[in-house]
C-alpha cells in the first residue's frame, strides 16, 4: 500500500494502517529528531506525531509526499515539546527534511520555498517573523499574540493573508517553471 492509501485507511479508522505507517516512517523521523532533541524527547514526539496523524488524516490532501506532511507534524510536535520543557525552539532548517531520491528536486524545492518567502518580505521583517513563528516553528496563536503584543484576531488574519501570499508565490513559480520548459 502507498502512503496515501494508508492515510485514507487511517481516516476510515484502520488501526493496522496506522501501525504500518508508523513502522515505515518512524525510523527515519526518529533519526532526524535525535539530532536536535534530547534522547528522552524523541519517543514522546513520535508518539504525539502519530496521535496527531490519527486525528488529522481526514484533513490530509495528497498534494505532495506524505512523508513531508508527516515531517511537518513531527516538527510542530518537537517545537511543542521544547516549549513545554523550557528549551529554545528549533527551526525546520535545523532538522534535515526527508531526502528525496532526486537531489535536484530537493534543491529546486528549497529554491522555490526561498523565493516564495522572499516575496513575503526580507529576513527579519515583521511578516517573515510571523511566518517563521506560526508556520515554521508552529507556535500557537496565543503565544504569538503575546510575543508580538498584538491581538489574537490580528495574528490570525495576518497569518491567513500570508499563507495566501505564499501560496500565490509558489503557484507563480510553478507557472514560470512550466512556461520556461
Amino acid at each position: 500500500m502507498s502512503d496515501d492509501e494508508l492515510l485514507a485507511a487511517i481516516a476510515a479508522g484502520d488501526h493496522t494502517a496506522l501501525r504500518t505507517l508508523f513502522e515505515r516512517h518512524a525510523p527515519w523521523m526518529a533519526a532526524r529528531l535525535r539530532r536536535r532533541l534530547p534522547r528522552e524527547a524523541v519517543e514522546d514526539v513520535l508518539q504525539e506525531t502519530f496521535i496527531a496523524v490519527w486525528r488529522g488524516t481526514r484533513h490530509y490532501r495528497p498534494q505532495g509526499a506524505a512523508g513531508g506532511w508527516l515531517w511537518a507534524i513531527a516538527c510542530r510536535q518537537a517545537a511543542a515539546w521544547l516549549r513545554r520543557n523550557g528549551r529554545a525552539v528549533i527551526s525546520l532548517d535545523e532538522i534535515e527534511p526527508p531526502r528525496s531520491e532526486d537531489v535536484m528536486d530537493c534543491a529546486i524545492d528549497r529554491v522555490d520555498l526561498e523565493n516564495a518567502l522572499a516575496q513575503i518580505g526580507p529576513a527579519g521583517s515583521d511578516r517573515r517573523l510571523l511566518v517563521e513563528l506560526a508556520l515554521v516553528a508552529g507556535y500557537p496563536i496565543k503565544e504569538i499574540s503575546q510575543f508580538l503584543g498584538i491581538p489574537e484576531g490580528t495574528v490570525k488574519s495576518r497569518i491567513h493573508r500570508l499563507r495566501q501570499r505564499l501560496q500565490r508565490a509558489i503557484e507563480r513559480g510553478d507557472e514560470h517553471d512550466r512556461a520556461s520548459r
